[in-house]
């Protein structure tokens, strides 16, 4: 009888934890994405209009790292505004997810 209690609650513990990693994890990603958007706003408003290559890297890595939203090409994230709309889709699939799960 006690064998089993303390099963059960390691599965309870251990569901937890991993819904926790989840949570957390999307929090930090949405925090990453906030941070790239910040940096593709201000080039937005010094009026630049392609991506920097470190910037396009980071995007590209992120977006085929995204198991939330499905992209049916890989975007070319060439300008500023097509890389901000990428990451505003990313960011409210996050965001959708996070609501339904909890």
């Amino acid at each position: 009888m006690i064998q089993e209690a303390c099963a059960m609650i390691e599965r309870v513990e251990a569901r937890e934890r991993r819904s926790r990693e989840a949570k957390y994890g999307r929090r930090n990603k949405i925090r990453y994405i906030d941070r790239l958007l910040n940096e593709l706003e201000m080039l937005n408003l010094a009026e630049e209009t392609q991506v920097p290559e470190r910037l396009a890297m980071e995007l590209g890595r992120l977006i085929s790292e995204s198991e939330v939203v499905e992209v049916p090409h890989q975007p070319r994230l060439e300008s500023v505004n097509e890389a901000m709309d990428v990451l505003y889709e990313l960011q409210d699939s996050l965001m959708f997810n996070e609501t339904d799960e909890e």
